[in-house]
């Protein structure tokens, strides 16, 4: 059985997300910039994470669904697992390390300042032991802390552990006709939005160590019926190019109205700008179309290729700007080129973090994910080559 082909389309459309994402936590930790076209893109970028949820599903489904059968023995649920776990883990494992050597570093120097480091202030995210081992053991987005720990975006890769484990049900539920795939899709639509009815007040959506699970699995889902859908869809497609790009530029405009005209962040609106975000990953699934085409360019495709080491990455240096902050910044009204640091860091300060982050992806995908990946499976497949065959 040959492997699906690589949809090109949305590998670019990785890209984006993580930017806005990293755009969203900076901004909530040190204050919008009082340009609403960018603050109000900013705000929801937390709603990016449906986009990765729905298009993991999908991309699952487009890969395994063909092997359902394989999936469902003892060999072939490992074999699923551990790939799984060498495309996740190793990134996780890195950056929660590092988180611990800026602990170990940031208090050692405030011991010796006589001052306190960041993470000794109010309002910083657990770094108690117990965060330690959950996150070691990808548990600690399962309903197991009160609060982001550690690596605060980690959550994602707990819960992404978590619908893998759950995968092969879900496949099974879809597995048949179109129908099932369209039944998913409307569980999934109703459990989110049943979510963002429910979560309290300046929540929305915003949803991660608590029932992040059950965020992720009404995304998943949805993903996993759209990949219904298209696989009935695909062989059957002889809509011409233009109307391809005339679905995803509706898509995009759903989209842009749902970010710009539905007021603010963290509240019941959320659902409105997740839909759209999620019908993205069908609207591009067919790979035809001009924002299908635009976003198969080079550079998109190395970043989309980078999306989740720049995603679990970030954190690193959004602690670093707290340290820089705190110790080695000037005094806001400092004169500096002709201006006040203050006044000079505003824009400087945000677009520097989004530059660094995407050069420590690259580095943390080069360098880290992409050999590690490499290595465990020249090791899984030494220990395949060495195992006793039955007698």
């Amino acid at each position: 059985m040959t492997k699906p082909t690589e949809i090109a389309a949305l590998s670019g459309a990785r890209a984006f997300p993580p930017l806005v994402l990293v755009m969203f936590h900076f901004s909530e930790g040190h204050g919008y910039r009082n340009f609403w076209p960018l603050d109000l893109l900013a705000a929801r970028g937390y709603l990016w994470v449906e986009f990765f949820f729905c298009l993991s599903g999908f991309i699952l489904t487009h890969v395994y669904g063909p092997r359902l059968a394989k999936l469902y023995t003892r060999e072939g649920y490992g074999q699923f697992l551990k790939a799984r776990l060498t495309r996740l883990y190793p990134l996780h494992l890195f950056m929660l390390l590092a988180v611990l050597a800026v602990l170990i570093v940031a208090r050692i120097l405030a011991h010796i300042g006589g001052y306190h480091s960041i993470f000794d202030l109010r309002y910083h995210q657990d770094v108690s032991a117990k965060g330690f081992f959950l996150s070691l053991f990808l548990l600690h987005g399962w309903n197991t802390m009160d609060r982001l720990t550690w690596n605060g975006v980690s959550w994602f890769v707990s819960v992404e552990w978590a619908l893998c484990i759950l995968f092969p049900l879900l496949l099974w539920l879809a597995n048949g006709r179109s129908w099932r795939g369209v039944l998913l899709i409307a569980a999934g639509v109703m459990g989110l939005t049943a979510l963002d009815l429910t979560s309290g007040p300046h929540v929305g959506l915003d949803i991660t160590y608590h029932n992040g699970v059950l965020r992720g699995l009404a995304d998943f889902s949805i993903g996993v019926g759209f990949a219904v859908l298209f696989r009935a869809l695909k062989p059957r497609d002889s809509l011409p190019d233009w109307a391809h790009s005339l679905i995803q530029l509706a898509v995009f405009a759903a989209l842009i109205y749902a970010l710009y005209d539905t007021g603010w962040s963290h509240t019941v609106m959320d659902i409105w700008t997740a839909l759209p975000m999620m019908a993205l990953v069908l609207a591009l699934a067919f790979d035809r179309g001009v924002l299908a085409d635009a976003l198969k360019i080079p550079i998109l495709q190395t970043l989309g290729r980078w999306s989740y080491a720049v995603y679990i990455g970030q954190t690193f240096w959004l602690l670093m700007i707290r340290i820089f902050e705190q110790r080695l910044y000037p005094a806001p009204m400092t004169p500096m080129l002709g201006t006040t640091f203050i006044s000079l860091s505003w824009w400087l300060e945000p677009l520097g973090l989004v530059v660094v982050c995407v050069i420590w992806g690259g580095l943390l995908a080069t360098f880290v994910e992409h050999p590690a990946a490499s290595l465990i499976n020249k090791l899984r497949r030494l220990d395949r080559a060495v195992a006793p065959t039955p007698s």
